[in-house]
């Protein structure tokens, strides 16, 4: 008999503990369809491509929450890429960490975004997608007008990531990636340092980011520093990202420059319109002797329309142009279709 009450007692604490616990399996679902053209000094080749991630990378994971009582909750997350077209998985490579969570923010321990990967294209147009003239994706490789979105450290190994909670409207992240080679040293190996503040509030919302990637094996280290904001005038929201990047390729007196203007249209409920143009200016010492300044510019166009809550379909086209200083430049023209799915 006692010992059948104190099975049920531990039943019950247990049942307590598991009711004050949660753990959520989500993921999202996307690929394109499309075709490629690049013609580099009159020399012209085409493809047709299947892409994973158009406007997100395909992904599933896990997370969870325990109530510690009194505020404080204990948060984890696992997350792996996964490849629509080919099945591949990456393990949880995009974020695999641990920490607490209460009023005073949230602070998490393992591999996660950097504070300037969190904020990185959150005013970019053309749904920071595939098709936008900034970003560089897998399927249309070397086409990535702004450098800050395809050439900082995004989701890094060993960090500390504390996140603000928002006052008023402002938010704010900041974040230290070990290098971990006090002993031995290894190649590349480098501390990156971020921060972020963001701002929501009516039809204004902005960021200012900035991240530093110390290398051990380097003295110039390169820095990032952008600036977001958009304005929701109802029938649009007009989008700008200004970006600096210094020390640009780890070259002493390398630098970048960098912009992208863009608006979203809503022309219905389901649909809604996007175009942008990117700009950015490597000066000739972030290029290589001889090569002199290397400008890429282009736009995009592309739209969305909502099937449900979790699904949409999107398409549309970009065009980016290259100039390699002295070589030969490239174009770039892309049309892609897509569908995403949120689970």
């Amino acid at each position: 008999m006692k010992k059948s009450l104190v099975a049920l007692a531990v039943l019950a604490a247990s049942g307590a503990a598991m009711a004050q616990s949660s753990v959520t399996l989500y993921g999202i679902a996307d690929v394109w369809l499309g075709s490629v053209k690049a013609e580099t000094g009159g020399v012209s080749t085409s493809s047709t491509q299947m892409v994973n991630g158009g406007v997100s990378t395909s992904r599933w994971g896990m997370k969870g929450t325990e109530d510690l009582g009194g505020g404080l909750k204990a948060v984890f997350n696992y997350e792996t890429a996964v490849g629509v077209d080919d099945g591949a998985s990456t393990g949880f490579s995009r974020q695999a960490w641990v920490g607490f969570a209460g009023d005073f923010g949230t602070v998490k321990f393992g591999k996660t975004g950097t504070a300037f990967d969190n904020v990185s294209g959150a005013q970019d147009a053309v749904f920071n997608s595939d098709l936008s003239p900034g970003v560089a994706p897998s399927g249309f490789a070397g086409t990535g007008v702004f450098r800050s979105f395809n050439d900082a450290a995004g989701k890094t190994n060993n960090n500390i990531h504390y996140q603000a909670p928002s006052m008023s409207g402002f938010g704010g992240a900041f974040s230290y990636a070990l290098a971990e080679d006090a002993n031995n040293v290894p190649a590349g190996a480098k501390t990156i340092t971020a921060f972020n503040v963001t701002y929501a509030g009516g039809p204004v919302a902005g960021y200012v980011s900035y991240q530093k990637e110390d290398i051990n094996t380097n003295a110039n280290d390169v820095s990032y520093v952008n600036f977001g904001g958009s304005y929701n005038l109802g029938v649009a929201k007009p989008k700008l990202t200004y970006g600096k990047v210094s020390h640009t390729a780890n070259t002493a007196d390398g630098s970048t420059t960098e912009w992208t203007v863009g608006v979203d249209v809503p022309v219905s409920a389901a649909l809604t319109v996007s175009a942008g143009y990117a700009k950015s200016t490597d000066n000739a010492a972030s290029a290589g002797a001889g090569v002199g300044e290397v400008q890429r510019s282009g736009f995009g166009l592309a739209g969305a329309y909502t099937l449900s809550k979790r699904t949409f379909l999107y398409g549309g086209m970009k065009k980016v142009t290259l100039d390699n200083g002295t070589a030969a430049d490239t174009k770039v023209t892309a049309y892609a279709v897509g569908v995403q799915h949120n689970f």
